[in-house]
């Protein structure tokens, strides 16, 4: 029983992105209210102040009090993490409405607690969605108001015993070093944050594109594979049928060997259309395993081209060795068209085919020349693709590919393939399809 190969490791968690857009909000909601609740709690009972860092005896050093969390401070808690519900669509409108939000929370003297993380979240959203700029020159225009507004508003605070609209106290140099502090790591932490959300898209797209390279590419070779193997047989096919018509009354036995070679030509092509067929199934299905075409089947092939007609003459010089099964193939697919092409196009009459292989050092030659009279198969033709399939062949492996017309009429094909020394050679048990 075959198993599958396991498929890539999913993460536990998806990222923030990918959340309920409410998700971030109820948390924040949720730790806002009870975090300012337990602030409030340890504030004036033990001497502690509960107001902001920025603020005359802020973080807990003199007894000076806060403003108890009233309706209105509930409702400023939970307005900031309501905002964020906006973030995703209007971005640069969340970040203004929650800083606002938050300033008024501050300005009120309500107890200091985890209020600023509203206005984080909205920065990190606006800058991961592209609004860089606006979001620090915002944060920055931002503070600098408010700790404005508090240095004029403070002392007059101070002066009326706290008990104002805004009981805010007026900022201290370390203090508002440290609310800065904070923003630049928000700030920071957003960016970092986006790059690596960019890295990740670039990675993705990379990934896509090269996926999508690859099934081109094999498109590209099934594509060649089937006209190579449909084109010779079906042209086989054609002539034979048209020997078979007529001689069926003067020849009845010159028809039936027409008729041999049709059948043969026939089951060839259904054979090798299943190889091909077999090669595009999924991993888990049975696809039918027969051996990939090469030069150990090229007599085979002349064989079924001098029954068509044609007389092959066939030469192989230098030392017959196993090739690598890419360059095996390649070769047999270049005499296999060339054939056909002759068929096709090297007009009425006796035509002569002379195949030529070349085993050399470091490439293999494949010559294929005929005397024909017709019309070569050109690139620049209507729907011909023999001579281009040939040379993407040749091209694919690193080779060379020339073809044309020859002097004294008739056509010439010739391919120089390298040989691989360093990949398998197709021996007898070479690749499958």
């Amino acid at each position: 029983m075959s198993t599958s190969p396991p498929g890539p490791v999913q993460p536990r968690w998806s990222r923030p992105g990918a959340w309920p857009v409410w998700i971030v909000p109820l948390f924040l909601a949720f730790f806002q209210v009870m975090g300012s609740l337990g602030a409030q709690r340890g504030g004036p009972g033990d001497g502690s102040s509960g107001g902001p860092p920025w603020e005359h005896g802020g973080g807990g050093t003199s007894g000076t009090g806060h403003t108890d969390l009233d309706a209105f401070g509930f409702a400023l808690l939970l307005g900031g993490p309501a905002l964020l519900l906006l973030r995703r669509r209007y971005p640069v409108f969340t970040v203004c409405a929650t800083a606002a939000v938050t300033a008024l929370y501050f300005l009120r003297a309500y107890t200091y607690g985890p209020a600023p993380l509203a206005p984080a979240v909205a920065m990190m959203a606006a800058i991961v969605s592209g609004h860089r700029l606006v979001t620090w020159a915002g944060t920055g225009l931002g503070l600098a108001a408010f700790f404005g507004l508090t240095a004029l508003i403070g002392g007059t605070a101070a002066e009326r015993g706290r008990h104002g609209l805004f009981p805010v106290q007026e900022p201290t140099l370390g203090g508002s070093g440290f609310v800065v502090g904070w923003a630049l790591v928000v700030l920071i932490g957003a960016e970092l944050i986006r790059m690596r959300a960019q890295r990740a898209a670039e990675t993705a797209r990379t990934r896509a594109e090269e996926e999508r390279r690859q099934a081109s590419e094999e498109r590209l070779r099934m594509a060649r594979e089937l006209h190579d193997v449909l084109a010779h047989n079906i042209s086989m096919i054609n002539v034979q049928a048209g020997v078979a018509l007529h001689l069926i009354d003067q020849d009845p036995g010159q028809a039936r060997t027409a008729l041999a070679a049709i059948k043969e030509a026939s089951k060839e092509a259904l054979t090798e259309m299943r190889g091909v067929i077999g090669a595009l199934r999924a991993q888990d299905e049975t696809a039918p395993r027969a051996p990939t075409a090469g030069l150990d089947r090229l007599d085979e092939l002349l064989g079924r081209a001098r029954s068509a007609g044609l007389e092959v003459e066939a030469e192989i010089t230098g030392e017959r060795r196993p090739l690598h099964a890419g360059t095996d193939l390649a070769a047999f697919r270049i005499v296999q068209e060339s054939l056909t092409n002759v068929t096709r196009h090297a007009g009425s009459g006796p035509v002569t085919v002379r195949v030529r292989i070349a085993y050399g050092e470091h490439e293999i030659v494949v010559r294929v020349e005929d005397d024909g009279r017709g019309a070569p198969l050109l690139d620049d033709r209507p729907g011909g693709s023999g001579i281009r399939g040939m040379r993407e062949r040749a091209t694919a492996l690193g080779g060379t590919f020339d073809a044309g017309p020859r002097p004294g009429g008739g056509f010439r094909v010739r391919a120089a393939l390298p040989l691989d020394e360093g990949t398998e050679p197709a021996g007898p048990g070479r690749g499958t399809q």
